[in-house]
């Protein structure tokens, strides 16, 4: 892994939008922010990974507030992570000296002071002298409440809008700049100043963050993410890469629920200039078995129990569009997330619109139900037996598919043009029901086997016979149509065919030749399957590793290294990866994305033993 190196310009020049990829992640296992290359905090929700923003400047340079902190002259930089942690540094080589900003949420355990939610940024001169110059500039609310500024004895300055106050301390000396503060410093060699943001309210007074307690929270948070790392079980090759997947989920934990969200950010583009922008700040069901799989594959099996523990107990079953299940929940088990156009942002680089909420929400999406028995299923086999109740909900479940499986939904890429009959939701029903049965053998818990065999047997057929085109000589997208999609790549890795099977053999070839670029993979071909949206979009990483893992157990061991390998070059310099790559190479949309984490874990660990 390399680091992140730029000419930082003077400020007449400097670009209104970084590139999504030149960021690096922080958190506190509630919330995150996004610290650009620049030294500029551009993305930052207090208390929870879903509240509205007071950073979002990466979604408008001019009105959604940054955290402005580099020196007063152009310098390169590098940005790197503090080993084995999850603390951002990010250096700067100018003429007369060079510095360090390090930024990170302090964490010492899930729970001390949890309602803090203290973002601290200490700035360290290591050589010769440099000036600097910091703005905070928060803009409550996604920039649609207004604020203002109070300065208090002790340095203490408050934020205060009508919801939420924060608190900023400072070791030098700030100034008001209308609602924002701003602070001008210089630091010679060995000297360093410290920044703190609090959220206040309630039980959360104010408080000072000198130096020492500084430097304090940094070791203790150290401490914290070496000693959560060294729980690891892997050994294999790449094992960097899957360290630093595996703290990026962990960034990506709702400690409270123990829920993990599909990313950070909201409406970062799928396409600059498109309309293909989504909130992702929410937990998928989708995701459910990848991470189960990836947490107890590495050995991190409370977090998997937590995870499950959401799923089974803040997660209620009720009967809607959807089913019993939703597609997606609220970081608290939320059903309710209402899709809304924030129309006063210009979106990244004019990315329009921007949205809050989700209205994929209420859609039918019949592959969830496959994904969540899968991932109750692993944590049976390799965390802890399910409980009685979990298995009732298991059987409620499966019920469902069984008299449900047969229709039309909208699948795992939600499309907006209206329902298909997609293989893939196909494929994952046959999984609830596949599962659900070797849990119940297993077991020997109660079930209602015969019907669950008949269904079972009824979905392989209907995919076998309809799903297959004897045109293409492959599995396809829909029934009643010749599309790939890469979606069929989970076929094997779900054990639903053999990954040697001359047909899935034929159809790996066909999803090469057309879908696959130096290692790419696109889910499908938007001008053959219109789905409902305008523009184009790029690879999506996860398909990436799905592909590099289909070829492992097809036992195409030279291409699938080979492919992973180049995956690995299409990281941003912490190793992060957001939904999807440009056709140059860039990173696009919601960023870092959980599931391409997950998938790299499962591709990577699949791959070294397959490699032996």
């Amino acid at each position: 892994m390399t680091v992140a190196e730029s000419l930082r310009p003077c400020k007449a020049d400097t670009p209104r939008y970084l590139p999504i990829a030149e960021h690096g992640l922080i958190g506190d296992l509630r919330t995150a922010a996004l610290v650009g290359t620049n030294g500029t905090i551009d993305w930052y929700c207090p208390t929870r990974f879903d509240a509205p923003s007071v950073f979002a400047s990466i979604l408008d340079a001019d009105r959604g507030g940054a955290f402005e902190l580099a020196p007063d002259a152009p310098a390169r930089t590098k940005q790197f992570y503090f080993p084995d942690t999850n603390i951002l540094i990010t250096r700067f080589f100018a003429d007369d000296g060079v510095a360090e900003v390090q930024d990170f949420m302090p964490v010492e355990d899930d729970s001390r002071e949890a309602d803090r939610h203290r973002l601290i940024r200490r700035v360290l001169c290591v050589r010769g002298s440099l000036p600097f110059t910091a703005r905070v500039a928060p803009r409550f609310d996604y920039g649609r409440q207004s604020h203002t500024v109070s300065v208090r004895q002790g340095g203490l300055t408050v934020f205060d809008s009508p919801d939420l106050s924060l608190a900023l301390t400072s070791s030098v000396t700030v100034e008001t700049d209308g609602v924002d503060v701003v602070s001008s410093f210089k630091l010679v060699e060995g000297e360093a100043a410290v920044f703190a943001l609090d959220r206040i309210g309630g039980p959360v007074r104010p408080r000072p963050c000198p130096l020492a307690e500084a430097e304090e929270l940094f070791n203790a948070t150290v401490r914290y993410w070496r000693r959560w790392l060294s729980q690891s079980r892997y050994r294999g090759r790449w094992r960097e890469m899957v360290h630093r997947s595996a703290l990026t989920l962990k960034l990506l934990t709702y400690a409270p629920t123990g829920a993990i969200v599909a990313a950070p950010t909201a409406s970062l583009p799928e396409q600059i200039g498109g309309e293909r922008n989504w909130d992702y700040r929410y937990v998928w069901i989708r995701d459910a078995a990848f991470c189960v799989y990836a947490l107890l594959r590495l050995g991190f099996t409370d977090e998997a129990e937590a995870f499950v523990r959401f799923l089974s107990e803040d997660i209620r079953l009720r009967d809607g569009p959807g089913g019993p299940l939703q597609i997606m929940y609220g970081i608290d088990g939320r059903s309710e997330l209402t899709e809304r156009e924030l129309s006063h942002l210009e979106g990244h680089l004019g990315s329009a619109p921007v949205r809050s909420g989700n209205g994929a929400v209420n859609q039918l999406q019949l592959d969830i139900y496959g994904a969540l028995v899968d991932s109750l299923y692993l944590y049976d086999k390799w965390g802890k037996p399910l409980a009685s109740d979990h298995w009732d909900t298991v059987c409620e479940l499966v019920d469902w598919v069984c008299e449900h499986w047969d229709q039309p939904d909208m699948s795992v890429w939600e499309t907006r043009a209206g329902p298909q009959y997609f293989l893939y939701s196909r494929l994952m029903c046959w999984v609830a029901i596949e599962r659900a049965m070797r849990i119940a053998a297993h077991r020997g818990l109660p079930a209602n086997m015969p019907r669950w065999s008949r269904t079972r047997d009824q979905i392989y057929r209907r995919i076998m016979r309809h799903g297959w085109s004897p045109k293409r000589h492959a599995f396809v997208q829909h029934e009643g149509d010749d599309v790939l999609d890469a979606s069929v790549l989970m076929m094997p890795l779900a054990k639903f065919i053999s990954p040697a099977d001359p047909k899935w053999l034929s159809t790996l070839d066909a999803l090469g030749e057309e879908l696959v670029s130096d290692s790419l993979v696109y889910r499908y071909d938007p001008q053959a399957s219109p789905d409902g949206l305008r523009g184009e979009e790029g690879t999506f990483s996860i398909c990436s590793f799905w592909y590099v893992e289909a070829l492992s157990r097809a036992g195409r061991l030279d291409e699938a290294r080979l492919a992973f390998e180049k995956m690995l070059t299409y990281a941003n310099h912490c190793g992060l990866y957001a939904e999807e790559i440009g056709r140059t190479g860039e990173q696009i949309g919601n960023f870092p994305q959980a599931f391409t984490h997950l998938a790299l874990i499962s591709a990577a660990f699949n791959l070294d033993r397959a490699l032996g």
